[in-house]
């Protein structure tokens, strides 16, 4: 029987619901299959023709040939066109963006031989020149041109945060997003950002993107956004041009006397006010970024830095800038390594924690159930020290690719904080509990030591005080 027969029979024993079943049993077809076909197959989104329509008119868009202008002018056109496209219809445009804009692999490896040759002699510096060129992608001037038209920006960005979540499952689009990045990366650097204060003065529509984007303590009315934006609280942004009324990054700050220990007195409506001219610390207590499609791109770091120039300038009196900042994976990492906690603990404390949660020796299981009932644990409690000290080996030792695990921790370290001090019961809401037992730290910048502190970190050790140093297990 040859292959033909061997189809005709099998296909017409088919029932008729499973011949397009069959007909998939392949997986999907490559780009460049379904840009040659005729007919287009069941789950795929655009049709052959509307395909190779959609890539003619981003070959267009990025035509040599044309003005920056016309090219802009046809790039909004496509979007109009993009913006009534469904989310399957999408990812195929991402798919021609990041397939049929890429390199040309001939010339790569030519200026790579080129360069390679070159190395050491005088000829250097015009190969490295050639390769550089050879390693532009026409995908980039694509971009490019997207850019040109005032809503370009906000095109590219959002695409971005769509096309985000489809890398894992799609990897074809790992080119595309590794250009937008890179793109990104230059577009908003922090030279072109313009920092801003946001007030209660500022537009409505502006203090409404601060409700929609907090990301650590949710805003729950505009009474409590008001507080948040009084006289002894600050709250700065950093801007593009491109995107005005949109905050890339906002940092919430309170005026105080001293380093909090705890959120609800800082959002607190009912509060005293400090007067601003007498405070001499400044609790970074919330800092949100607000565009997905800008994840990579890292300015955290310099709107710190900015906030803190910025508040000199106008309180001179305030001489401490420390954070209160949520622990969010201090839970699950317990979770993960109670048993490993426990096997730190001597004979003495093993068998005060173990008569406490009623198991002797203490087991991971019983200990994460007592720790479920942290509004009931005293100062004394053995359960509430172990807590405290898994939180400082968590924060101030457990590192992955010499890196501290827990995202803020990295952040803040990163820029040179150091670990300074931990609080039981700082966030005591649902978020705080389910992310941390409750727990909050305070990062402080010590402005003459961030340096030295990024330093240690590099060698992968993390800069603490010495109240945190005092709850590490024993080594």
């Amino acid at each position: 029987m040859n292959a033909s027969d061997w189809i005709t029979r099998n296909v017409s024993r088919l029932k008729p619901g499973n011949a397009t079943e069959a007909a998939n049993a392949v997986g999907p077809r490559p780009l460049s299959e379904r840009l040659e076909a005729t007919l287009r197959r069941s789950g795929e989104a655009l049709a052959p023709r509307a395909l190779r329509r959609a890539l003619v008119e981003l070959q267009a868009v990025v035509d040599p040939s044309v003005s920056e202008v016309e090219g802009g002018r046809r790039a909004h056109d496509f979007v109009n066109w993009y913006a009534g496209r469904e989310l399957d219809e999408r990812r195929d445009i991402w798919l021609l963006m990041s397939e049929r804009f890429a390199p040309d692999a001939q010339k790569v490896s030519s200026a790579r031989e080129r360069h390679e040759a070159a190395v050491g002699t005088p000829d250097e510096g015009q190969a490295e020149v050639h390769l550089r060129r050879a390693l532009a992608s026409p995908r980039a001037r694509l971009l490019q041109r997207f850019a040109i038209e005032p809503d370009g920006m906000r095109f590219l960005v959002d695409l971005r945060a769509q096309l985000l979540p489809h890398l894992k499952g799609d990897r074809r689009l790992l080119p595309l997003d590794a250009e937008l990045e890179h793109l990104f990366s230059t577009w908003f650097d922090v030279a072109f950002l313009d920092l801003r204060r946001i007030s209660w003065d500022s537009p409505a529509s502006l203090i409404e993107k601060l409700i929609q984007y907090e990301a650590v303590h949710d805003i729950k009315s505009w009474a409590d956004v008001k507080n948040r934006l009084d006289s002894d609280r600050r709250c700065y942004g950093f801007f593009h041009p491109r995107l005005p009324n949109t905050p890339l990054i906002f940092v919430e700050v309170a005026l105080v006397d001293h380093i909090s220990e705890g959120i609800a007195p800082l959002l607190d409506e009912a509060a005293a006010l400090t007067k601003p001219d007498k405070a001499t610390t400044a609790i970074f207590y919330s800092i949100s970024n607000t565009q997905t499609g800008l994840r990579g791109v890292s300015f955290g770091d310099s709107l710190i830095k900015r906030v803190v120039e910025t508040l000199q300038e106008e309180l001179p009196r305030l001489k401490t800038f420390a954070t209160l900042s949520p622990v969010p994976g201090f839970r699950a990492w317990l979770g993960k390594h109670a048993g490993e906690v426990l096997a730190r603990l001597d004979e003495k404390r093993s068998t005060e924690l173990g008569r406490v949660i009623g198991s002797l020796p203490p087991t991971a299981e019983r200990l994460l159930a007592a720790a479920e009932e942290v509004g009931a644990l005293d100062a004394r409690s053995p359960v509430r020290q172990l807590l405290l000290n898994a939180a400082a080996e968590y924060l101030g030792r457990a590192t992955a690719d010499g890196k501290p695990v827990d995202p803020v921790a990295r952040f803040h370290l990163g820029n040179g904080a150091r670990v300074e001090r931990l609080n039981w019961a700082g966030d005591p809401s649902p978020k705080g509990l389910k992310q941390s037992y409750g727990l909050m730290v305070n990062y402080l910048y010590d402005l003459k030591r961030l340096d030295k502190h990024r330093a240690l970190l590099a060698q992968g050790k993390v800069a603490v005080s010495g109240a945190i140093d005092d709850l590490f297990f024993p080594d």
